[in-house]
């Protein structure tokens, strides 16, 4: 049974005033902060942790270093607060699912689940991608060019901002078969498109991974590769797809009169 301190997800059609809107809103984003906060004070406790492991990338012979009076504390702060946005991803996006869901039309909700969960499962080997073959590479080349007229020293706040967005990027970059399917799906875009401007879609695959943290040559070609695989990959899935998906469409007009 439904707890009335949850709100009430619209039908698909179904009109609401702009306050019930907003009200919807807000008790969806207090919901959000909720999962949040607890998770934030385990992530906080076993920060020690987190930052260990985001630390397994670097070479040993670098250590970690702190400029500030509060910096030790507002780094593990960070961490920390990153780790339970993480965390808590799951719940943030079903919140905004749910939210944007009767804007949709019913049938496409279980295809949404699905590429939601095909999303979070593609997440997840984007950043151990980047965490075991790109990160390694990418600070051992960083950390010591020209290390002969320097004295480098890594700032701690400065590399657990870079490694954590180094390893959101590869996550978001993994995604995009399931970005193209969903297009497709949607019929805003189709295989054939997709084929026609392939050379295209390579020369942006190349700038988005120019624009990644990692700007060495080492890990822009290791980033570079799985892109475009991925995008090829995108082209035949949504070609195998997109068959199945115009008969289920002819089933459906076919048993409604419309064909």
């Amino acid at each position: 049974m439904r707890r009335r301190w949850l709100p009430r997800r619209l039908d698909h059609g179904e009109e609401a005033t702009l306050v019930e809107h907003l009200d919807e809103l807000r008790s969806r984003l207090i919901i959000a902060l909720a999962a949040i906060v607890p998770i934030f004070l385990v992530t906080f406790a076993f920060h020690e942790r987190i930052m260990e492991w985001l630390t397994g990338p670097l070479p040993d012979d670098r250590k970690l270093v702190t400029l500030g009076v509060t910096e030790p504390f507002t780094t593990s702060v960070k961490v920390s607060l990153i780790a339970a946005l993480a965390i808590a991803l799951p719940v943030i996006l079903w919140q905004a699912w749910a939210f944007l869901a009767p804007a949709v039309q019913p049938h496409f909700e279980r295809v949404v689940l699905t590429l939601v969960a095909l999303a979070t499962l593609l997440f997840v080997c984007g950043v151990g991608f980047m965490y075991v073959v790109v990160l390694p590479r990418a600070l051992d080349f960083l950390t010591s060019y020209d290390d002969e007229l320097y004295d480098i020293q890594i700032r701690a706040s400065y590399y657990y901002t870079f490694a954590a967005m180094t390893l959101l990027a590869g996550g978001l970059a993994f995604l995009m078969p399931i970005f193209v399917l969903g297009l497709v799906r949607l019929r805003i875009l189709t295989s054939d498109r997709l084929r026609e401007n392939r050379r295209i879609a390579f020369v942006l695959l190349l700038c988005f991974a120019i624009l990644l943290p990692t700007v060495d040559p080492v890990s822009l070609a290791f980033e570079v590769v799985p892109l475009l695989l991925l995008f090829e990959m995108s082209i035949w899935l949504s070609v195998f797809m997109e068959r199945r998906w115009d008969r289920g469409w002819d089933e459906e007009f076919a048993e409604t009169g419309v064909l």
